[in-house]
C-alpha cells in the first residue's frame, strides 16, 4: 500500500500579506521623499551648529523640531501635531544615525 502525499496548495493570505507589505514600503517611500526636501534645504546650515542632532520633520505644514536627542525630537513634534506622521533624520552627511 503506498501512501499519497497531499498536495499542497499556494494560499492566498501569502499573496495578500506580500501585497500590503508591498504597498506599506511603497508609502513609506513616498513619505520619505516628501520630507527629505525640508531636511536637505536646511542640513548644511544646521550642521555647522547642531551636528549630530536629531530633527523631525512633518511634511504638510514643513515644520521640523531640532533636539539633542531623538526622543525630545519626538516630543516636540508630537506637542504641535500630536496625530501626524513625522520622519526623523540625524542631522549629519547621511541623515541616518549608526552605520551598516
Amino acid at each position: 500500500m503506498t501512501q499519497t502525499k497531499p498536495i499542497t496548495k499556494v494560499r492566498r493570505a501569502r499573496v495578500v500579506v506580500s501585497r500590503k507589505k508591498a504597498k506599506s514600503r511603497a508609502e513609506q517611500e513616498a513619505f520619505y521623499q516628501r520630507c527629505k526636501p525640508i531636511f536637505e534645504s536646511v542640513k548644511l546650515e544646521l550642521m555647522q551648529t547642531c551636528y549630530n542632532w536629531y530633527m523631525t520633520v512633518e511634511p504638510e505644514t514643513g515644520d521640523y523640531f531640532i533636539a539633542e536627542d531623538e526622543l525630545t525630537a519626538i516630543n516636540m513634534s508630537r506637542q504641535k501635531h500630536p496625530n501626524a506622521p513625522f520622519y526623523l533624520f540625524q542631522i549629519n552627511e547621511t541623515g541616518v544615525s549608526g552605520t551598516i
